[in-house]
């Protein structure tokens, strides 16, 4: 089913009904179109606070996932925001399984969920260990590494992603990371096994994630990484 908009502006918010999949491809470029169509600097009546209603959307990959979280992260750069609100039962579960309530917390309204820009902004990594075990995430796709360092700051880990062969290499040696995560996406690089192999060189763990990890359903593809992640540190 492809994803379809309603939209209207409200004190100065966004909001945007999905109906529909939010899901790697057409349909996770569209939602960010239509954000962009409403958060724009040219935009004649220009936001910066945005409110998805979800009680529509069926179907929520690893992709679209790591969309909503990147989106997020650009809104509350810009001095905005990113709220769900009427979340569905099976988005609820994968925000749920994903420990990412702190990062968007089911309001049950539209006018909640407006109403909750006026309250002061808390840093879903606020009151963590500043000691935590860190790793490095390493993908071609921003939206992965962005729902990749969600998941596991959400677990109590220090994250640092990139999205470059040179970087992941830098970040590794310079961090001392416990473990590193490459996604799908590295595999199919020109020089992957020599970018691979220097990896394992710098740190001894290192999780390759499965071809098909960013079309999974998020809620289990980021219980299956955590599992993955404990195990591989345990060793």
């Amino acid at each position: 089913m492809p994803l379809t908009f309603e939209s209207h502006v409200t004190d100065e918010v966004a909001v945007i009904r999905c109906t529909g999949r939010i899901t790697l491809g057409p349909e996770v470029q569209a939602l960010e179109q239509e954000i962009d169509r409403h958060t724009e600097p040219d935009c004649a009546d220009r936001v910066k606070r945005v409110v998805l209603q979800l009680a529509e959307t069926e179907f929520l990959d690893s992709s679209g996932l790591g969309t909503l979280v990147r989106l997020y992260g650009i809104l509350r750069s810009a001095g905005g925001g990113l709220t769900l609100c009427q979340v569905s039962p099976r988005v609820m579960k994968v925000i749920e399984m994903t420990n990412l309530a702190g990062v968007f917390p089911p309001y049950a309204s539209e006018a909640e969920a407006i109403e909750s820009f006026s309250a002061p902004v808390r840093d879903p990594g606020e009151g963590l260990d500043s000691s935590k075990t860190r790793i490095v995430c390493f993908d071609t796709s921003k939206d992965l590494i962005a729902g990749l360092k969600a998941l596991l700051t959400g677990a109590g880990y220090e994250v640092f992603t990139t999205r470059f062969p040179g970087d992941a290499v830098t970040l590794v040696k310079t961090m001392r990371p416990k473990a590193v995560i490459c996604g799908p996406g590295v595999a199919a690089l020109p020089n992957a096994g020599p970018v691979i192999d220097s990896l394992r060189q710098a740190v001894e763990r290192v999780l390759s994630l499965p071809a098909d990890f960013y079309t999974a359903e998020a809620g289990q593809a980021g219980q299956a990484v955590l599992a993955q992640v404990q195990d591989l540190l345990a060793r």
